[in-house]
């Protein structure tokens, strides 16, 4: 019996991601391989007790919900996109199951086999599997650490007429870049230009080390026809509460509500009143700047040992927030074979070239510097040293 689904996602998945998730189950090997925040800086007690009042409140806690979400929840999520600059109302925002399920749910309504999709090159792993698993033609657009270039992305356009334009351009996955307000412009009126949709992925954009807050494309749509936001409180409050939301066009987001009713009806009901009273009750800015100061901390550990090997070995840019370094190693190294050796040393990375859309730079990684602590980071980074040393020696023999 042919299973067509299961067919696509082993296609779609590198076998380098597949064995790693095996490799890292067994033994004493550090992970910088997920996109995971630390448990140890979870807020526990006061989600317990935002769980508790939720428990308290009464059976609607527990009962079925609307499609849209928890009009409270909705209620100060806009308050939150407001700050940001985005003019979104409460009947303009669904929650999701976690921003993923955000992602899925626009494939879902646009794509149709042979659609095409604008990318930046690498880009986000799960929204590249998203994509193809409604069989979507995914496009790379050239981009540079500034963002997509105008020229190529307007060429494109013209050549591919694509359903949307996927981004995450601030603090990306899993380059860590941020884009410049000078190409956020662009490829807003562009998107204006073509009646295109603009899909903008932003989990990260709170984990920033610096003042300086990017302004989210959302923000510089002077129509509000123009651009599907999403983010989600993963990367802030946890991941297992699994509440993410989007806003965009009332049109299209009450479109995507009917794909989610088909789905799963609503997001928990339990999970997003606890998130109201975590939210009503609790100082986000406290617990932001909390994370922001370890993460920068624990981002500065993982690159002194990268600036401490040879100056023309390693190639990076410095993230500015966010949960991942983005590497390339200046030899002729494929970082898949390089993952074999680190887990023997006792240490993971995933290998860069399952986040390309066609050909990709296999002599890249991610690390990943918010799971671990300093003290972890440290020993890490040591093996992981050691099973570079131990390629390059490998190679100089074979000479």
């Amino acid at each position: 019996m042919a299973y067509p689904f299961a067919t696509r996602v082993q296609s779609i998945t590198s076998s380098a991601v597949r064995d790693l998730l095996s490799m890292i189950q067994t033994g004493d090997v550090i992970s910088f391989a997920g996109g995971l925040p630390d448990e140890e800086l979870f807020p526990l007690k006061e989600l317990e007790l935002a769980y508790h009042k939720a428990f308290r409140s009464g059976g609607k806690s527990l009962q079925y919900g609307p499609t849209e979400g928890d009009n409270d929840l909705r209620l100060l999520i806009q308050e939150r996109l407001q700050d940001k600059g985005i003019p979104a109302s409460h009947d303009k925002i669904l929650v999701t199951t976690g921003s993923q399920q955000a992602i899925d749910l626009v494939a879902k309504v646009f794509l149709s086999p042979g659609d095409t999709v604008l990318i930046e090159n690498p880009s986000y792993l799960a929204a590249l599997q998203a994509f193809n698993m409604y069989e979507a033609n995914i496009i790379a657009v050239q981009s540079d650490s500034y963002g997509m270039i105008p020229e190529e992305l307007e060429e494109k356009i013209i050549t591919y007429r694509p359903k949307f334009i996927y981004v995450v351009p601030t603090f990306s996955n899993p380059q860590g870049k941020v884009w410049s307000k000078e190409r956020r412009e662009a490829l807003v009126n562009l998107a204006m230009k073509h009646d295109l949709l603009i899909v903008e992925d932003d989990p990260y954009s709170e984990l920033r080390f610096t003042e300086e807050e990017p302004i989210p494309l959302a923000a510089i749509d002077p129509s509000g026809k123009q651009v599907i936001y999403t983010s989600t409180f993963s990367k802030t409050v946890a991941p297992g509460v699994r509440i993410g939301w989007l806003t965009g066009p009332k049109e299209v987001v009450r479109k995507i509500a009917l794909a989610k009713q088909s789905t799963d009806l609503h997001t928990s009901s339990i999970d997003q009143r606890a998130l109201c009273y975590f939210l009503q009750d609790f100082s986000m800015q406290q617990h932001l700047h909390r994370l922001r100061e370890q993460y920068k901390q624990r981002l500065d550990v993982m690159q002194t040992f990268l600036m401490k090997s040879d100056p023309n070995l390693f190639q990076w840019v410095e993230p500015k927030g966010g949960m991942f370094l983005w590497v390339t190693i200046n030899r002729s190294i494929d970082t898949a074979d390089l993952l074999k050796v680190a887990v023997e040393e006792g240490v993971a990375f995933v290998p860069g070239a399952p986040f390309f859309s066609g050909q990709p730079q296999k002599n890249t990684l991610r690390l990943n510097y918010t799971h671990s602590s300093p003290e972890v980071i440290e020993l890490g980074m040591s093996r992981f040293m050691n099973a570079i040393d131990k390629v390059l020696a490998s190679r100089v023999y074979e000479r």
